[in-house]
């Protein structure tokens, strides 16, 4: 059983780092995106992702990535996430999402979720870079 992973961003952050993923491994189940508009109401946001967590596990626990904390998609993952772990679900949200980090998320989600979670931070924090130009 491998985590899911759930992508949670305002439109169109969740579908391009989405596509970043799919464009370096193709053909990943569980993988699932919701991208929030303006237009959507917190309550509509909490609900997509929280259907979205109980279709991305398969028992091995669901990885949520967001992009910004404190945000609106973010808030409704907070939300979705506690009500899922509330129904038995596991379930760790990340915020900061990047590109790096949905790679470690795909490459490692055959661990535990506690370690794919190590892994994403890992990433995260190590695709942050200052590049001096030479």
């Amino acid at each position: 059983m491998n985590v899911g992973i759930v992508i949670v961003a305002h439109a169109p952050m969740a579908s391009a780092l989405y596509a970043g993923g799919a464009h370096c491994f193709p053909g990943q189940s569980r993988v699932l995106l919701h991208d929030v508009v303006l237009s959507e109401s917190p309550e509509r946001t909490r609900q997509v992702i929280h259907d979205l967590i109980e279709e991305a596990d398969t028992g091995a626990g669901v990885l949520v990535l967001v992009d910004i904390v404190g945000a609106s998609p973010s808030n409704a993952a907070e939300a979705a996430a506690r009500q899922a772990r509330e129904a038995g679900h596991a379930v760790s949200l990340v915020a900061g999402a990047n590109t790096p980090m949905l790679l470690r998320a795909i490459t490692y989600r055959s661990l535990p979720l506690a370690d794919v979670v190590d892994r994403v931070l890992a990433g995260g924090h190590q695709a942050i870079l200052r590049i001096e130009p030479s």
